[in-house]
């Protein structure tokens, strides 16, 4: 809706869809400036943080896992790697190649839904992914396939699609049978080729000329592409323990978000997420996702944000490949979780969940009781650069026409995933022109 004249005029959308939360998005331009960028989040907080307090360190899994129904397998490993930390154990490579499996089926479910159903009706011009599967409904049940597949291996390893429910400290309360986890193999080879087909369908989507200015923080591991395990590294050669980037990133409230937001060393902002995994990491890519990060043009850094779902796609093919890799590799845990006592004192842990970095920080007592908990999830540090980009995207949209205009704001937005209960849904966009 439009008010005003040309020069002088509010916009106003209700309702946009594709995004998990709630939130709106103000932009301000004066005289052909923008002035003022806003993502305004204001879903209510759940206090989880506040929740763990006094439970048993044993608990925080499961706990936490109820923070999101999409990512509840990098809350429940990211709890693990804490409680682990703090108490001194590190497992063993048969529970951390399950937990990586269990992780990689994360990974796959998010993705598709991200790629098919959420930000690839942006670049065909439909409102949705029902308009696109009128469109285009091979590829739509090419995405649901795949993403069936991240929900077989959930059930199969976690012991149910959403918040799985068999992990625990140390591991897992049962390890599936070595038959069980044959069965995947088959799926994920289908699988896999749908995610190669998935590259060469987005690549020939039509982005945006953006290029942003990024810091990126991701996870990192010399050997292999960081998922559920690394150190934290910036783009500027910054290396850190977690429990060192813990310390670094400060949290501030704003007027304008329920959500905090995250600063590194207090002052700068960052971003999170497949683009900085992709900088930081692309040289561990395995030979197959490789090529299909080169196939689709990406080189070593991929630094315009519409370009997201290239990446994406190119993590949902390492995402397979790995998983195909470690169900034909599959030994049983034995026993399946390693033991874990509590000791008093402060731990932390990291993994990379689909939307980016994500940390917990817990201190217990020596009888295992959590006195004081700290969660900081993706969006949270990626609020900052998502309205930067915003503020990028429109200065230089800004022949656009209002509606082009807000579709591009809103595209923006998603190009970046957030999870606004995590941390930020859109109800309304608006536009205003002085």
């Amino acid at each position: 809706m439009t008010h005003g004249s040309k020069s002088d005029r509010t916009i106003g959308i209700e309702g946009i869809s594709r995004v998990e939360g709630e939130g709106s998005l103000r932009v301000v331009i004066h005289d052909d400036i923008v002035t003022d960028v806003a993502l305004e989040i204001f879903e209510p907080p759940r206090y989880f943080e506040a929740l763990l307090v006094g439970r048993h360190f044993s608990e925080a899994p499961d706990i936490t896992a109820r923070i999101c129904g999409i990512c509840p397998v990098a809350y429940q490993m990211s709890a693990c790697a804490a409680m682990e930390d703090v108490c001194g154990v590190t497992v063993s490579e048969r529970v951390r190649a399950l937990r990586r499996l269990l992780y990689c089926g994360e990974w796959i479910q998010s993705h598709a839904l991200h790629v098919y159903l959420l930000h690839a009706p942006d670049f065909l011009s439909c409102a949705d992914a029902i308009e696109l599967a009128q469109r285009d409904r091979r590829a739509v049940e090419r995405g649901l396939e795949i993403k069936r597949t991240g929900n077989l291996i959930m059930e199969t390893v976690g012991g149910r699609a959403v918040h799985p429910v068999n992990v625990r400290v140390g591991g897992f309360y049962r390890a599936p049978d070595r038959g069980a986890i044959a069965a995947l193999a088959e799926p994920l080879r289908r699988a896999r080729d749908g995610a190669l087909a998935t590259v060469s369908w987005v690549h020939g989507f039509e982005f945006p000329d953006v290029v942003g200015e990024y810091r990126f923080v991701a996870l990192h591991e010399p050997e292999r592409y960081a998922i559920e395990a690394g150190r934290p590294s910036s783009s500027e050669g910054l290396d850190y323990t977690v429990a060192q980037f813990a310390d670094l990133v400060v949290e501030e409230h704003v007027a304008r978000s329920t959500a905090l937001h995250a600063r590194l060393g207090g002052a700068d902002h960052y971003l999170t997420g497949p683009l900085a995994r992709y900088a930081m990491n692309n040289a561990q890519l395995a030979p197959l996702a490789a090529e299909a990060a080169r196939a689709a043009g990406l080189g070593d850094v991929c630094s315009n944000p519409f370009k997201s779902i290239v990446v994406r796609a190119v993590e949902l093919v390492a995402a397979c490949d790995e998983a195909l890799a470690l169900v034909e590799a599959y030994e049983p845990p034995e026993p399946s979780a390693d033991l874990v006592e509590p000791r008093a004192g402060i731990g932390t842990g990291a993994t990379e969940a689909p939307r980016g970095l994500l940390f917990h920080q817990y201190e217990i007592d020596d009888a295992g009781i959590i006195r004081s908990a700290r969660i900081v999830p993706p969006t949270s540090q990626n609020q900052l650069t998502i309205e930067d980009d915003l503020r990028r995207v429109v200065q230089g949209g800004l022949d656009l026409s209002d509606h082009d205009l807000q579709w591009r704001c809103e595209q923006s937005v998603r190009n970046h995933d957030p999870c606004i209960s995590c941390a930020a849904h859109f109800l309304d966009v608006s536009v205003v022109r002085t």
